[in-house]
């Protein structure tokens, strides 16, 4: 059968046309099979580099895909991110705590997560929107010197280290984005009004220290006889170390719905901007899967698993016992945090 030149035409056309499509729309997800982007995504990581760079490596060892990982902290990246605005090079945003998250959502740059991405994480550990997702969960905590510290002298509450008693007794990081999430879970819980009136006292009250990690040495030092962190530094002292840093210390859970008892939650997105979606949306997709939360399970970094039904590292204190108060991820606000912090003169 003869075939006219113009149908060969266009027979070829319709050939080289299919055959430029990226191997990632023929399928629904990408796999050791699907052959990913040469270049493969680059992540825009504000989470312990140790805890991504385990997450990275069992990641593409499962699926191929490579992945560049471009560490800082989470605000410095946030607002890096909302800068480039569409011409970001980030694919996927990591982040310690959800207001960097919510600053990048508000500024319309994540992509909707799709929903079997979405379905292993509970509705308390992501935004409604479902524009990104909680991979991981750490809890404040009163860390204490035992030596300093009866139990029954221990804070109530949070606020309670706004009273005149605890003048020079307590420590915190307040420059450091951990501190700032849990001042803003304050301000959501408590209102403008109180959480000014509690950071006005806590500069009166607290000692600064750079860093969580200095903060917890300096109560095992006893130069104060507590301070506000977070739990997984003085699990992971005593873990690594034996409590090098932390033989006189204790942890004390406020509890009962406290704001002192927040758990802040580990963010995960996609950028609109992606040019690599399938690919981001699958280092996403593994994170909220059994893979990633295995990571933290067996691993070092303890940090709470939040999703795909996977137990947390036996160490931790069951975060189903916490009795952490309701806060709303996506309205963690961080500029009227800093606001706050910046007037009361604690920035």
């Amino acid at each position: 059968m003869k075939i006219s030149r113009s149908r060969f035409v266009r027979s070829l056309a319709l050939a080289t046309a299919l055959a430029a499509l990226p191997a990632v729309a023929l399928s629904g997800s990408v796999s050791a099979q699907t052959a990913p982007s040469a270049d493969g995504i680059t992540v825009y990581n504000a989470q312990h580099a140790s805890l991504t760079k385990e997450w990275v490596e069992r990641f593409t060892r499962e699926t191929g895909i490579k992945v560049t990982v471009r560490n800082g902290s989470d605000m410095e990246l946030g607002n890096q991110i909302v800068q480039e605005g569409a011409a970001s090079p980030a694919d996927v945003f990591l982040t310690e705590n959800s207001p960097a998250m919510a600053l990048v959502d508000n500024a319309g740059l994540f992509a909707t997560l799709n929903a079997e991405t979405l379905a292993p994480v509970p509705e308390n550990f992501r935004p409604a929107n479902g524009h990104w997702a909680g991979i991981a969960a750490r809890s404040t905590v009163f860390a204490y010197n035992t030596g300093k510290l009866t139990q029954d002298k221990l804070p109530k509450s949070l606020l309670d280290l706004a009273n005149p008693e605890w003048k020079g007794r307590w420590a915190a990081s307040p420059a450091g984005a951990d501190f700032q999430a849990i001042v803003g879970a304050l301000l959501q819980l408590k209102g403008e009004a109180a959480t000014a009136s509690w950071l006005k006292a806590m500069k009166e009250n607290a000692k600064p220290y750079r860093g969580n990690s200095v903060a917890m040495k300096a109560v095992n030092a006893g130069e104060v006889e507590g301070a506000v962190i977070y739990h997984y530094y003085y699990i992971g002292d005593q873990a690594r170390t034996g409590g090098e840093n932390s033989k006189n210390v204790a942890l004390h859970y406020f509890r009962n719905g406290d704001p002192g008892a927040f758990v802040s939650i580990s963010g995960a997105g996609v950028l609109a901007s992606s040019k690599n979606k399938r690919e981001a949306e699958a280092f996403v997709k593994f994170l909220t899967g059994k893979g990633g939360q295995e990571v933290l399970r067996d691993g070092d970094s303890y940090e709470y698993a939040v999703a795909s039904g996977v137990a947390s590292n036996p160490r931790l204190e069951p975060l189903d016992k916490l009795q952490a108060p309701k806060v709303k991820p996506e309205a963690l606000n961080n500029k009227a945090v800093t606001d706050l912090m910046t007037a009361a003169g604690l920035l």
